[in-house]
């Protein structure tokens, strides 16, 4: 459910006020209302009911009025029903604010029922309510898919939500399962999910017309991260549910990509495994093989998101690509630079950085650019193998994870995002728990770069 509605008779009226304005609308409310808006100051999320017969109208505080993300936090604040807004501010894009409402109604109802439902909006005038449906609808499927716990989501759970989202937009889809993967030449994906109950897999989704341009995403679908034979303490293991996060928000992607019918060639990848212990776990020293013909020495078996990856990358840059994208929640390092809200990215492409860059500010889907600082390309170098999977140094960790998956693209246009997947308090329109980080500024980049001139 979107919450997001075309038009409503009995809609209520909600008006915005800026934290500027707060004080003047208080004033000039009737003396019956006044008191209720005592300590009102027009704050984001700042919500006042005001009775008017037998419904009431509100008002919501939305700051400096530039945010329209400050929407989210009324679905479920406002009392259940329909509700219009008086008048959005000119800084306000009306699509985002009708998109914000509708990301603010969720509730993730898989093993208990929300708690009421969402109240619904109006969709104000200029807003494509279309579009805002098909936003939410991907933003909610990816946040279901994270938070979705690991013996309901390993890897045959994810299968399955693959291969029902690849059937509602007829899309093809191949799997390529347990040791069909060595086989096949997917050495990594196999050796990291090996040890687990559930064979680990790499699923592929194609979609679109042949002569499009073709744009690959592939998304890290560890299922559930133990850390391997070197294993997670208990406080770090605790969320590792969400370490699918990339395959969801790759996902997602693909959700907006074939309900926007953009006219590109779409190939989603995902490896998904477990990284569990066991007696056929990878160990510290082993040496992999890898899809590219590169070696790869293991120096601790927790940094396996990036083995998966690289067998995954090596194959979407088989065939000529427009643009590579990987969404991987890959390093700790990438938290403790820009903490859990902004999505670090790197490229050697600065068009793409620049055009990402505005597409993110103007959806409210904050990403920042890291450097593929070569100087620290030869940390990832091995003394008896091509490659070693972590870097001896605890510094850079994000960049140096980057630049190990550097080595598996070749010169294809690409950009890796290293995302956290998870929201660790509520904001507007952002609930506590898994997320979608930078896939809707990818997604309005796309539609930029490639919608009218398929």
């Amino acid at each position: 459910m979107t919450a997001l509605i075309q038009t409503a008779p009995n809609a209520r009226m909600l008006r915005l006020v800026g934290e500027a304005d707060a004080a003047a609308v208080i004033a000039d409310l009737p003396a019956d209302q006044r008191g209720l808006g005592a300590g009102f100051k027009g704050k984001p999320g700042q919500i006042v009911l005001l009775p008017d017969g037998g419904e009431a109208s509100a008002l919501l505080g939305i700051g400096s009025g530039k945010d329209a993300f400050v929407l989210g936090a009324a679905p479920l604040t406002l009392p259940e029903g329909d509700w219009q807004i008086e008048a959005l501010p000119a800084a306000m894009d009306a699509t985002l604010a009708t998109t914000a409402w509708g990301l603010g109604s969720y509730s993730f109802t898989t093993y208990k029922p929300a708690p009421r439902e969402a109240a619904r909006l109006v969709a104000p005038e200029g807003a494509d309510l279309e579009e805002a449906r098909s936003i939410v609808r991907a933003v909610h499927l990816t946040r279901d898919l994270v938070n979705t716990p690991a013996d309901r989501m390993g890897p045959e759970g994810l299968e399955a939500a693959f291969r029902a989202l690849a059937e509602t937009f007829g899309a093809t889809v191949r799997v390529t399962r347990g040791d069909d993967l060595l086989a096949q030449n997917y050495p990594m994906i196999h050796a990291v999910g090996r040890a687990a109950g559930e064979a680990p897999r790499l699923l592929e989704l194609e979609w679109g017309e042949a002569d499009h341009p073709r744009v690959a995403i592939v998304g890290k679908g560890v299922c559930f991260d133990s850390g391997g034979l070197d294993i997670k303490a208990a406080q770090f293991m605790r969320l590792m549910k969400k370490d699918m996060g990339g395959a969801a928000n790759a996902m997602g992607l693909a959700r907006m990509i074939m309900a926007g019918k953009l006219p590109v060639r779409l190939h989603l990848l995902v490896p998904a495994v477990e990284n569990a212990i066991g007696a056929d776990a990878f160990r510290p020293g082993d040496i992999l093989d890898s899809r590219k013909g590169l070696t790869v020495e293991i120096d601790n078996t927790d940094a396996e998101g990036r083995l998966v990856l690289g067998d995954a990358l090596a194959r979407a840059t088989e065939e000529p690509c427009d643009l590579l994208l990987d969404f991987a929640t890959l390093t700790g390092a990438a938290r403790v630079a820009l903490g859990p809200e902004v999505a670090p990215f790197y490229t050697d492409d600065d068009g793409v950085a620049e055009a990402l860059a505005k597409c993110a500010g103007a959806v409210s889907d904050p990403v920042w650019r890291m450097p593929l600082w070569d100087g620290y390309e030869s940390e990832m170098d091995g003394e008896i193998s091509d490659l070693v999977n972590s870097a001896a140094t605890p510094m850079a960790g994000s960049i140096t994870a980057a630049l190990f998956l550097r080595r598996f693209v070749g010169d294809a246009r690409w950009v890796h995002f290293d995302i956290f997947a998870w929201n660790p308090k509520p904001r507007p329109g952002r609930p506590k728990g898994g997320d979608m980080h930078a896939a809707r500024a990818v997604y309005q980049m796309l539609k930029e770069r490639f919608q009218n001139k398929g």
